[in-house]
């Protein structure tokens, strides 16, 4: 497809279209669910305020429900019976009908130090989940990287402060990984068996860019990468080269997905927490970049029982 590439700034309807004028406090976990509504649906949440939002494309409609506890993401599962989903403090088995949200059974839970709670998460080809955890008051080295597949629960990394974004290349063979916190995001090779090796340095993040935060691969194994304090998604290339950047009129921009019938939309969440100055700060935005997406992979469930 032709990309303009290059640098895009907001304009309210035009280039970059605000969907959603609400104010998220932390806006995250964006998924696109393409077997809801008329023409799909995009789910997120509002971590710090402990809500679930789905926005439908079609219709222009944003509806939300409040949570007993905080929801960090959400995750299709392939058996087609909801999600399997992160609350701040346990993974449970989640439904969501025209009533709202309720839980089903709750998951296996990683034992985590205290004052902890799970951050982001992603699915890849073969249906195994990845999601990291995160210290609430910025703890250095508490956070950690875990997979869950057909054999049971594993910690796979250690030492993150802010463990963030799991995304994983077309290939299946890359999977990204980053610490918000430290500004880097890392790369891993990853194998058919699900074993990671070769972590290195892929990005580093410094001054105006802010910190990495959630990011999501296209199918030309572009990784598009939420600026939290930066204002901007940025598209970088596997050489770890920047190819295009969207400026936005929020400076906490926390994570971002392609949806939209031919997966050729991508939505951006944003955050209001300690931005009471800015309009548009907790938004959802939506841009046409020139690439398509990814279809989000199904999470793997039949072998357990919640």
């Amino acid at each position: 497809m032709n990309r303009a590439g290059g640098e895009r700034r907001m304009v309210d309807g035009s280039m970059i279209e605000c969907v959603w004028r609400g104010r998220a406090q932390l806006g995250e976990g964006p998924l696109w669910c393409p077997a809801r509504g008329e023409a799909g649906q995009l789910l997120f949440v509002d971590i710090l305020k402990g809500m679930l939002h789905v926005h439908d494309a079609a219709r222009g409609e944003t509806r939300g429900w409040s949570l007993d506890e905080a929801c960090c993401w959400l995750a299709p599962r392939d058996d087609g019976d909801g999600f399997i989903a992160a609350l701040a403090s346990r993974l449970v088995h989640l439904r969501l009908d025209e009533d709202g949200p309720y839980i089903v059974n709750a998951w296996t839970t990683p034992d985590e130090p205290a004052g902890n709670r799970f951050n982001d998460a992603a699915v890849d080809d073969r249906g195994r989940l990845w999601f990291g955890s995160m210290s609430e008051t910025g703890e250095p080295g508490q956070g950690s990287l875990y997979c869950l597949d057909a054999e049971g629960l594993r910690c796979v990394d250690r030492g993150y402060a802010v463990a963030n974004g799991p995304a994983v290349s077309p290939d299946g063979r890359t999977l990204y990984h980053s610490d918000t916190a430290a500004g880097v995001v890392y790369a891993f090779d990853l194998s058919a068996a699900g074993e990671l090796s070769g972590k290195r340095e892929h990005l580093h993040f410094s001054g105006t860019q802010g910190y990495p935060d959630g990011m999501t691969c296209d199918a030309e194994g572009g990784l598009w990468i939420a600026h939290w304090g930066g204002g901007r998604v940025s598209r970088f290339l596997p050489d770890g080269a920047l190819d295009e950047t969207l400026i936005l009129p929020a400076s906490r921009v926390t994570s971002c997905a392609f949806g939209g019938p031919e997966l050729d939309q991508l939505f951006i969440t944003t955050a209001a927490f300690e931005r009471e100055q800015e309009a548009l700060a907790g938004a959802l935005f939506r841009v046409a970049p020139g690439v398509r997406g990814l279809a989000s992979p199904a999470f793997v469930a039949s072998r357990w029982a919640a």
